[in-house]
């Protein structure tokens, strides 16, 4: 691919993951990862995934601050820091193929106990967030995908949709910002990936990208439900986890 297509690949994925990620409270890290790392490799894909996750749920928290459950975020941020670094020493030892098998596997895994799993018991006390945490943490350090296990433990915890939906975007921030922070500490992931654009103009783009994204998605919300948008990604992530799967394959192979 030439610099202009894979540009406009990244640009793409992170719009549309931005845009479902307002619309639903999920969506950057189902789409972008498993999209990212089929272009930019899996370590470097999941990297540049994680910050756009910083930027997106940064932004998207600032319009919806007044649902957010600051109690049950700082139940989860603490284990969630903690599960990052085993992810960063793994994404570090592994081959790229590997790396590419393991993504999509915990994204189809993920996606398919989401969808399967329609009534969980209910659950009370601090377990269930720092467990979400933990592997929410380290997920998220190694695939970029951390949804799918805090939609499940939304769903033991009987966590309301408007409050979940908001606390999830400091959740993301804080899970992309620990995962790059423990990623670049242990030299898990070079920053000198093959996007043929410097870095710090990547990182510029993604910004831009995502405040349009959130312009675009205030549109949208008034005839886009937030049912459509959730089954979206979950497609597009199912489509990228499957993808991601086969290129490891091939590359171990």
């Amino acid at each position: 691919m030439t610099i202009l297509s894979t540009v406009a690949v990244i640009v793409a994925a992170v719009l549309i993951g931005t845009v479902l990620q307002r619309l639903s409270g999920t969506g950057v890290g189902l789409v972008v990862a498993p999209v990212l790392s089929l272009l930019l490799g899996p370590a470097f894909g999941v990297l540049v995934t994680n910050m756009t996750t910083v930027v997106s749920g940064f932004l998207i928290m600032l319009s919806v601050w007044a649902s957010i459950d600051w109690r049950k975020f700082w139940l989860i941020i603490p284990a969630a820091v903690i599960g990052a670094w085993p992810g960063a020493w793994l994404v570090g030892v592994l081959s790229a193929g590997w790396l590419s098998i393991i993504l999509g596997s915990i994204v189809v895994a993920a996606l398919l106990v989401t969808v399967t799993l329609r009534s969980l018991p209910a659950v009370t006390g601090p377990f269930p967030a720092l467990t979400a945490g933990l592997i929410g943490g380290f997920f998220n350090t190694t695939s970029g995908v951390a949804a799918p296990v805090m939609v499940i433990h939304s769903r033991l915890t009987r966590w309301d949709q408007v409050s979940f939906a908001a606390t999830l975007q400091p959740i993301f921030m804080t899970m992309g910002a620990a995962s790059v922070v423990s990623k670049l500490a242990l030299g898990s992931v070079s920053t000198d990936g093959d996007v043929g654009v410097p870095f710090g103009v990547l990182l510029a783009g993604i910004v831009i990208t995502v405040l349009v994204g959130i312009l675009i998605a205030s549109r949208l919300a008034r005839v886009v439900s937030v049912v459509l948008a959730r089954r979206l990604a979950l497609t597009l992530a199912a489509l990228g986890g499957v993808g991601a799967i086969v290129r490891g394959v091939i590359d171990v192979l």
